[in-house]
C-alpha cells in the first residue's frame, strides 16, 4: 500500500522526533562547546513540536503503513503521555549532567529516541512492529541506564537490565511465534477474527492461545515491572541516573499497560474469561510484594522502586475490572497514569534537587529536611500525598476510579485487598515525612534549587493539584481517549 500525504501527516509527530535525534547527534558531532549547551533546548522544542502534532491528530481513527500501524484517540493519549514524560525528564536532566558526563548530545538523542520507541509501541498493531518497537525501547533504555560509566552501580545495573530483559524480550518472541502458528497472522484484528471463531476456540488451536498469552505477557510484565517480572527494577532504579530511574518508574510503565489493553481487547475478546483471572492474580501480587518490600528500604531511590512496583498493581485492576464498563475501567487506568506520571517525576525531580546538594539518596540522610529547605519538603509531602491517594489529589481520583471499577465489575476481593495494600503503603510515605519533619538533621548545607528543576517541580504539583480538585476535564479526556480501532 503506498505511502500517502495523508499518512505522512498522521505519522508527523514521530517524524518530527526522529528529525530532532538525528539533528541533535548532527549538532553534537560537528558543533562547538556553544552549539553543544542548546542541545537541551533543541531536544524541549523537538518534543514540544511533537505533542502539539499528537493534539491536532487527535480523535483521527485510521490504520498506517498498511494494517500495522494505527492512528486512533487511545494511541494519541499515549503518545501525549510519552511526550510529556520526555519533556518532564529533559527538564530533570539539565542540571544533573552538569560535570557529570561527557556525551551530552548522546544522551539528549537517546532520550528523544526512546521517546519514539514508546510512541511506536503504543500504535502497533502487528506483532512485528510491536516487537521490533519494544526492542528500540530496551536498548535505548539499557544504554540510558549505563550512561554514568565511572559508576559500578550504574554499570551493573545496566547489566541486570539487559539480561533480564534478552530473556523476557526472547520469551515474549516465542510466545508471538505461537500466536502466529495458530492464527496464520500476525495482525491483532486478524487474529480476533480467527480465534473468535467457536470451533476454534474450543479446538487446539484454540488451547494453543493460553500458553501464547502467557509467554507474551513477560515481555510485557518485564516493561511494567509485574511481580515476578520485576527483579530488575530496584536494582536499575539505584543505579540509573536519576532523570532515568524517574523515566524508568513511568514511561514503559504506562506503554506497557497501554499496548497489554491494545492486545486483549483487540486480539483477544473472546479469552477474557482466561485473562481476567491471570490479571487478578498479578495484580495482587504485585502490589503486595511491592509495597511489603517498601517497608524495608533505606535508600530513597530503592523505596521509589517498590512503591512504582505497587502502583503498577494498581493500574492492572483497570484491565482487571473491564467488564463493569470501558470507560470506567480503562478511562480510570488512564487518569490514574496521568497523575501518576507527573506525581512520580516531581518526587523524583525533589530527589534530584537533593542528590545534588548531599550527594546522598539515603532515606536517613532526609533527617531535618523541612529545617533546611522547608520548600523542597513541602513538595515531597504533597507528591507523598497523592501516591498514598489522600483526598484532594490525583493518586486519590486515579484509585478512586480504579478501585471503583473493581467494585462495580464485583470483584470485591480485589478491592478490599487493594485498599489494604494502600493502607500499607500509606505508612512508608509518612515514614519518609517523619524523617524530614521530626529528625533532627545531620547538618545545615544549603539546598540550591536549579531553574529547570523548578519548573519541573511546580508544572507536576499544578497537575497533580488539578486532577485532584477538579478532575472532570482529565476523566472527559480519558474517556475520549478509550476507542481503539478495531476493537
Amino acid at each position: 500500500m503506498p505511502f500517502s500525504a495523508w499518512d505522512l501527516a498522521a505519522f508527523a509527530p514521530e517524524l518530527i522526533l526522529t528529525v530532532a535525534g538525528l539533528l541533535i547527534l548532527a549538532l553534537d558531532l560537528l558543533g562547538d562547546e556553544a552549539k553543544r549547551k542548546a542541545v537541551p533546548i533543541l531536544t524541549l522544542i523537538g518534543m514540544g513540536i511533537a505533542l502539539v502534532a499528537v493534539a491536532v491528530t487527535f480523535g483521527d481513527s485510521r490504520t498506517v503503513l498498511g494494517t500495522m500501524y494505527v492512528i486512533d484517540p487511545m494511541s494519541s493519549f499515549f503518545k501525549g503521555v510519552s511526550l510529556l514524560v520526555g519533556i518532564l525528564v529533559t527538564m530533570l536532566t539539565i542540571s544533573y549532567l552538569e560535570g557529570r558526563a561527557r556525551y551530552v548530545g548522546e544522551f539528549y538523542s537517546l532520550l528523544i529516541f526512546v521517546t519514539l520507541a514508546m510512541m511506536l509501541v503504543v500504535s502497533s498493531t502487528d506483532l512485528i512492529l510491536l516487537y521490533l518497537s519494544f526492542e528500540l525501547l530496551s536498548i535505548t533504555s539499557y544504554i540510558l541506564v549505563g550512561w554514568m560509566r565511572g559508576d559500578p552501580l550504574s554499570n551493573e545495573a545496566s547489566i541486570k537490565y539487559f539480561l533480564y530483559g534478552a530473556v523476557a524480550s526472547a520469551v515474549m518472541l516465542f510466545g508471538m511465534s505461537l500466536f502466529y502458528g495458530a492464527t496464520g497472522s500476525t495482525n491483532l484484528t486478524e487474529i480476533a477474527a480467527v480465534l473468535g471463531k467457536s470451533d476454534i476456540a474450543l479446538g487446539s488451536i484454540g488451547a494453543l492461545t493460553l500458553p501464547a498469552l502467557a509467554l507474551i505477557t513477560v515481555g510485557f510484565g518485564f516493561k511494567i515491572a509485574l511481580v515476578p517480572f520485576h527483579q530488575w527494577s530496584p536494582d536499575a532504579y539505584e543505579g540509573a541516573p536519576t532523570p532515568v530511574t524517574a523515566f524508568l518508574s513511568v514511561g514503559p510503565k504506562a506503554v506497557g499497560l497501554a499496548i497489554l489493553a491494545r492486545v486483549l481487547l483487540t486480539a483477544l475478546p473472546a479469552y477474557q474469561i482466561n485473562w481476567v483471572p491471570m490479571l487478578a492474580g498479578l495484580s495482587i501480587l504485585t502490589m503486595t510484594l511491592g509495597n511489603l518490600t517498601a517497608l524495608m528500604q533505606k535508600n530513597m531511590k530503592r523505596l521509589l522502586a517498590y512503591s512504582s512496583i505497587a502502583h503498577a498493581g494498581y493500574m492492572l485492576i483497570g484491565l482487571v475490572a473491564i467488564q463493569s464498563g470501558v470507560d470506567l475501567a480503562l478511562g480510570g487506568l488512564m487518569v490514574y497514569i496521568l497523575g501518576y506520571v507527573f506525581t512520580n517525576i516531581g518526587i523524583f525531580a525533589a530527589v534530584i534537587v537533593y542528590e545534588e546538594a548531599t550527594g546522598s539518596v539515603n532515606l536517613e540522610d532526609y533527617a531535618g529536611l523541612a529545617k533546611r529547605a522547608p520548600a523542597i519538603a513541602g513538595l515531597i509531602v504533597m507528591f507523598l500525598l497523592s501516591l498514598a491517594g489522600i483526598p484532594g489529589t490525583a493518586g486519590f481520583i486515579g484509585k478512586l476510579l480504579v478501585f471503583g471499577a473493581a467494585i462495580k465489575g464485583q470483584f470485591y476481593a480485589l478491592a478490599l485487598i487493594a485498599v489494604a495494600n494502600a493502607v500499607v503503603a500509606t505508612y512508608y510515605y509518612i515514614n519518609i515525612v517523619r524523617w524530614m519533619f521530626f529528625v533532627k538533621p545531620n547538618d545545615d548545607q544549603e539546598i540550591r534549587l536549579p531553574g529547570s528543576l523548578v519548573v519541573a517541580l511546580v508544572t507536576s504539583l499544578v497537575i497533580v493539584l488539578a486532577i485532584g480538585l477538579y478532575p472532570q476535564p482529565f476523566i472527559n479526556i480519558a474517556n475520549a481517549s478509550v476507542v481503539m480501532f478495531g476493537a
